[in-house]
C-alpha cells in the first residue's frame, strides 16, 4: 500500500477537481481539511482494489448538497465519522476501508478524513470516474448495488438511517433530509464487499487524479492545457471569457448557466455551459457539442487550474476542456441513468473524440 504524503493529497485535490467537471466541492477545503486530518492522526495508504480482500467491507463516505452552501457550511469532519459508524453497526462489521463514490475536490477527500481518523485504508476506485449530481449515478447501481443502508449526518448531531427499496428513493429520500440540514450534510453509503466492490467500483481513480495534479503542477512553463488534454485524451473546445452566469440553489442543487465569449482562435464565437452542480452541456451558439456522460471540466486558461461551479463568475478568463467518460456510462443502461435526456435535454448523446 503507498503511503499519502502532503504533496499527493494537495496533487489529488486538484486533479479530482478536475475530474469533478465542476461539481464535487471545491479543491482547497478538501484539501485543508485532509490535511488538518493527516497532521492530527497520521498518514492514509492508498488500497488497490486488487489487495482487498473478497471478504472484506468498504463503506465509501462523501458529501451531499449544493456546492454553493459548502462553502460556507464547512463540516467539522465528525460528522462523516458518525455517519460511517453508524453502517457499521447496522451491518455488525468492521470496514477495512472507505471510498470515494465520486471524483471532486472535496468528495475526493472526505474518505481520506474519514481514514486518517479511523487508521484505515482509502480505496483507489470510485463509483464515477468523475462527478454527477444525483447519488444514484454511480457504476454500483448498474451492477445492482444498494445505496442503503445510509446515513445522512449534519454538524448539529443529526443522524438519518435510511433503507429504501431502490437507489433512486435513497436519492430522493435522502436530498429531502439534506435540504433540512441545510443543504450539505455528510454520508456513508453504498456498502459492499471486496468482491463487489471488484467488479461495480472504477479503478486507480485517486492513482489518476494525482497524476493530474502533478502534471498541472509541472506543467505550469509549459502548456498545461495540452499536457492535460494529452494525459486524458480529451481536446479543448473553446477559450475566452466569462459574460455572465446565472447560477442559483434549488432542490438542493447548484443549477445554472454559463456565458462565455470567445477569445483568441475562438474570438466572435459564443458559448455556454449548463450545470446542475456539475457541467452537463456545452453549446457552440445554440448547437449542443459535448454532452454529459463525457466530462466538462472549466479551467483557468493559464494554469490548466480547475474552477468548480460555485466559483465561476464574470470576468473570468477561462477554457473548457473535454474528457471521455469511462465506458460504463456509454452502454445504454448508463445513458439511461446519467444520459442527456435524463437531465432534460432532448439530444442524443455523441461519444467524444479527441
Amino acid at each position: 500500500m503507498l503511503q499519502l504524503d502532503a504533496q499527493a493529497i494537495q496533487d489529488i485535490a486538484v486533479g479530482a477537481a478536475v475530474l469533478g467537471t465542476g461539481g464535487g466541492g471545491d479543491p482547497t477545503l478538501g484539501r485543508l481539511m485532509a490535511q488538518q486530518a493527516v497532521a492530527q492522526h497520521g498518514p492514509i495508504a492508498l488500497l488497490s482494489l486488487d489487495e482487498l480482500a473478497d471478504e472484506e467491507w468498504v463503506i465509501p463516505t462523501a458529501m451531499m448538497g449544493a456546492p454553493t452552501v459548502l462553502v460556507e457550511k464547512i463540516p467539522s469532519g465528525n460528522e462523516v465519522i458518525e455517519a460511517f459508524q453508524m453502517i457499521e453497526r447496522h451491518l455488525q462489521c468492521q470496514a477495512a476501508a472507505t471510498a470515494s463514490i465520486e471524483a471532486g475536490g472535496v468528495n475526493s477527500m472526505i474518505p481520506l478524513v474519514v481514514a486518517a481518523a479511523l487508521h484505515i485504508p482509502v480505496l483507489d476506485a470510485d463509483g464515477m470516474g468523475r462527478a454527477f449530481p444525483e447519488l444514484q449515478m454511480v457504476t454500483p447501481t448498474l451492477h445492482g448495488v444498494a445505496a442503503t443502508p445510509m446515513v445522512v449526518a449534519d454538524e448539529k448531531g443529526n443522524q438519518v438511517l435510511l433503507q429504501t427499496p431502490d437507489n433512486q428513493w435513497t436519492e430522493r429520500l435522502a436530498r429531502t433530509a439534506t435540504i433540512a440540514m441545510g443543504c450539505s450534510a455528510c454520508i456513508a453509503l453504498y456498502a459492499m464487499q471486496g468482491r463487489v466492490a471488484k467488479r461495480a467500483l472504477i479503478p486507480g481513480t485517486l492513482s489518476l487524479a494525482a497524476k493530474i495534479g502533478y502534471t498541472l503542477r509541472t506543467s505550469k512553463q509549459t502548456n498545461p492545457l495540452q499536457a492535460l488534454t494529452s494525459l486524458l485524451a480529451g481536446r479543448q473546445l473553446c477559450q475566452g471569457k466569462i459574460t455572465d452566469v446565472q447560477r442559483r440553489t434549488e432542490g438542493g442543487f447548484a443549477r445554472g448557466e454559463l456565458q462565455i465569449a470567445g477569445a483568441g482562435l475562438d474570438a466572435g464565437q459564443t458559448f455556454r455551459l449548463s450545470f446542475q452542480n456539475e457541467n452537463l452541456v456545452f453549446w457552440r451558439g445554440d448547437r449542443p457539442e459535448v454532452t454529459v456522460p463525457d466530462l466538462l471540466s472549466v479551467v483557468d486558461e493559464q494554469t490548466g487550474l480547475p474552477i468548480t461551479t460555485e466559483a465561476l463568475r464574470y470576468g473570468l478568463r477561462i477554457a473548457v476542456l473535454a474528457f471521455p467518460c469511462h465506458a460504463q456510462w456509454r452502454t445504454p443502461e448508463g445513458l439511461a441513468l446519467v444520459g442527456p435526456r435524463y437531465f432534460g435535454y432532448d439530444i442524443d448523446y455523441v461519444p467524444l473524440h479527441s
